[in-house]
């Protein structure tokens, strides 16, 4: 049977970012399915497909044989000789599904397979590109807000930002160009789901490392990072090298690092604390932009620590509804309780 598809194959190829070779597949896998109506007794169906030279055939082979036995291998020898006359018993007959029937399931029955096939293949391209970028910042305009996603375009595809890994307080509208970090990958009953935070620590370390070449370049090493989305966030460093000073080279020329990623996510504080393997030294700092006077263990099977600060660092230690200790306690992973100094101690 000829057939002309061969232009709407590469037109397909081209409209879905997919292989000439895939959509062959796609119509051969079809075509056997379809048959499986006019071929009933589950015969091996060969699908002969050339859509470059117009070429179509659909056929199942069967034995010729005196007393047939398995109607899915064999013909009985009358039947093959009206096919093939000069057949012997034992040898092999085509036998090739009508013209019309061939036609008909082509034109029907094949679509809904071939664009399962095109569109399984296109989710797989999706999985393959998206996967091993986990972790990575993209930028997407912002098409939709449904079913608590903000949906972004990234170079054509589709990914999903929960209103719950946004900041806080953002308004994002249609056409916003949006920043977040890709953080699952996920196959779904409906295609792949490509998740993106903007609320979560990976997101600043890739802030981080985006605009400060000596984290980037390993320099510096991030050691921990603990976030209040769009209130305040405090990052551990440790320099690998004595002569270049984590705090300074990530808060920049006049701040001007820091400022940066800061205003990304939407004026939320940074602070750049330095890491230490000594626990007092280590909460002292976390505790941040506060001065502390003197840190105490207070029980260790607890993991608690207590802090004493001047009066007027009080406020500052335990910061607006108390974000700024617990943030600390988190990134040290010890309690730690604030005192005011005793003006008697």
């Amino acid at each position: 049977m000829k057939v002309n598809v061969w232009n709407t194959i590469l037109q397909l190829s081209k409209e879905r970012g997919v292989e000439p070779r895939v959509i062959i597949q796609a119509i051969e896998e079809s075509l056997r399915v379809a048959s499986a109506k006019f071929f009933s007794q589950k015969e091996n169906v060969q699908v002969l497909f050339r859509p470059e030279k117009g070429e179509l055939r659909v056929f199942a082979v069967k034995t010729a044989a005196a007393k047939p036995k398995n109607p899915a291998e064999e013909i009985s020898l009358a039947e093959a000789r009206a096919i093939r006359p000069e057949v012997k018993e034992g040898e092999t007959v085509e036998i090739d599904l009508p013209s019309d029937t061939l036609g008909r399931i082509a034109a029907q029955a094949a679509k809904q397979v071939i664009f399962q096939k095109v569109r399984d293949a296109e989710q797989e391209k999706i999985i393959n590109e998206f996967a091993p970028r986990i972790g990575e910042i993209v930028t997407g305009v912002v098409r939709r807000v449904e079913d608590g996603f903000v949906i972004l375009e990234v170079n054509k595809t589709e990914v999903a930002l929960p209103l719950r890994e946004k900041l806080p307080d953002e308004q994002i509208r249609r056409g916003d160009l949006v920043k977040a970090v890709i953080t699952q990958v996920l196959k779904g009953y409906q295609g792949p789901q490509i998740i993106v935070s903007r609320s979560s620590p990976r997101f600043l370390a890739r802030l981080l490392e985006t605009e400060i070449p000596e984290i980037a370049n390993g320099t510096i090493e991030i050691k921990d990072i603990v976030r209040q989305p769009g209130e305040r966030a405090k990052v551990a460093v440790v320099s690998r090298e004595r002569d270049i000073d984590p705090i300074g080279a990530c808060i920049g020329v006049k701040g001007n690092r820091i400022l940066a990623i800061s205003k990304e996510l939407g004026g939320e504080k940074v602070d750049i604390i330095p890491w230490s393997p000594d626990l007092v030294t280590y909460a002292k700092a976390s505790l941040s932009p506060a001065r502390v006077d003197r840190l105490q263990v207070a029980s260790r099977n607890e993991k608690a620590v207590l802090a004493v600060v001047p009066q007027d660092q009080l406020s500052l230690a335990i910061g607006k509804k108390g974000i700024n200790v617990k943030l600390a306690s988190r990134l040290v992973g010890w309690k730690i309780s604030i005192k005011q100094e005793d003006a008697h101690d």
